[in-house]
């Protein structure tokens, strides 16, 4: 399921290295072409809104090979796509259909044990990570070589291969709850309003994300600076530090399952904010690797905690319960990365790293609560 999770979340990111090339090929603006990785995040945050909660509603197994053959269609129409228009198209399935990840993830909280639920969920993510980490990496290398179109078909045929091992591995579930498609979507809200522990969840790792999103968002622009001067291909190479957040996720997995989630996520947020002084604090280049070790371990240990609360609040709505969380996460992505814009506009780096610090101290002030 973890290496399942890895290739099902690469797609979300193959095409972000490839830009240069799709503007250099189509007969249509860089503008346009620069949009097509928006168009796949779009799509992702509609696949979980969308999608997601079909889970508890069907066989999950049966809904994820499902996903898996639409999404090797979309892959297929962006290899083969004559246009921008096409492709932009084409880049909004594959995220709508690439949130197989998180049904994975929802799929691996269901089979597992009470008491190695966290380790599970952990272990998946870890997967998750891997795939956005590799993504970026391969597909950079692969269109260099044999253009991007190779890419698509690439993913392509790994979408096949992992279609049939989820086949071949998934257990058959039963459908938790009844109702129409839009009596499922409208519980949603009633979830969120009776859920306490799901609201805090939501809120602490949307504060998390949206400074996390902050930081990367401007990553490039401060690399440019005179200080500095590395230029924004080196931004990718940055990722690469991501690993640290893949090696970390089973063990805060199995650190909520030992000792309680509450701690995981008290470290985690301690780490971001320590992070944030970092990046502000520490000059050059040493500075910003800190920073982005103890982010992506931060905010890492505190997501698979936050997650591991939520799935233990009722058994027969975790897809549900994961969109509320991921969307509720991607809407903190969402402000954070326009907050850090326009303290970027304003201030220049040090106040974006107040962003994230601001963010991670008002997540530890909601942890910190008790009511």
């Amino acid at each position: 399921m973890a290496v399942a999770s890895g290739f099902s979340a690469a797609n979300v990111w193959y095409n972000q290295p490839m830009i240069g090339l799709i503007a250099r090929d189509l007969p249509a603006p860089a503008q346009l072409a620069a949009l097509i990785p928006t168009a796949t995040q779009a799509g992702f945050a509609c696949g979980i809104f969308l999608l997601l909660p079909l889970g508890d509603r069907m066989d999950r197994r049966a809904l994820i090979l499902r996903q898996v053959a639409a999404l090797v269609v979309a892959l297929l129409s962006a290899a083969l796509a004559p246009g921008i228009a096409s492709l932009l198209a084409s880049a909004l399935a594959i995220g709508a259909t690439a949130c197989i990840a998180q049904q994975i993830v929802a799929f691996a909280a269901d089979i597992a044990r009470p008491e190695r639920r966290g380790q599970a969920v952990g272990t998946v993510m870890s997967g998750v990570l891997s795939g956005i980490l590799m993504g970026r990496l391969v597909s950079g290398v692969v269109a260099e070589h044999f253009g991007w179109r190779a890419m698509f078909f690439i993913a392509a045929g790994l979408a096949c291969g992992m279609g049939a091992l989820l086949a071949w591995m998934l257990p058959r579930t039963t459908p938790k709850v009844g109702g129409s498609y839009g009596s499922l979507l409208y519980s949603l809200a009633a979830l969120a309003r009776r859920y306490a522990k799901l609201r805090r969840a939501t809120l602490i790792q949307a504060g998390l994300f949206g400074g996390f999103a902050a930081f990367w968002s401007l990553l490039a622009l401060r690399l440019q600076e005179p200080d500095l001067a590395l230029g924004s291909g080196v931004a990718g190479l940055f990722g690469v530090l991501g690993a640290a957040g893949v090696l970390v996720a089973t063990l805060a997995g199995r650190l909520s399952d030992r000792h309680g989630p509450r701690g995981v996520i008290g470290a985690g947020i301690v780490l971001m904010a320590v992070g944030y002084v970092a990046l502000y604090a520490v000059p050059g280049v040493a500075g910003l690797i800190i920073g982005v070790l103890l982010l992506d371990i931060g905010m890492q240990a505190a997501q698979v905690a936050n997650q591991s609360i939520i799935y233990a609040l009722q058994p027969d709505a975790r897809g549900r319960l994961n969109t509320v969380f991921m969307g509720g996460m991607f809407i903190g992505g969402a402000l954070g990365s326009g907050l850090a814009g326009l303290a970027w506009t304003v201030a220049g780096w040090p106040a974006v790293c107040a962003v994230g610090f601001i963010l991670a101290c008002g997540s530890m002030a909601l942890h910190l609560a008790r009511r």
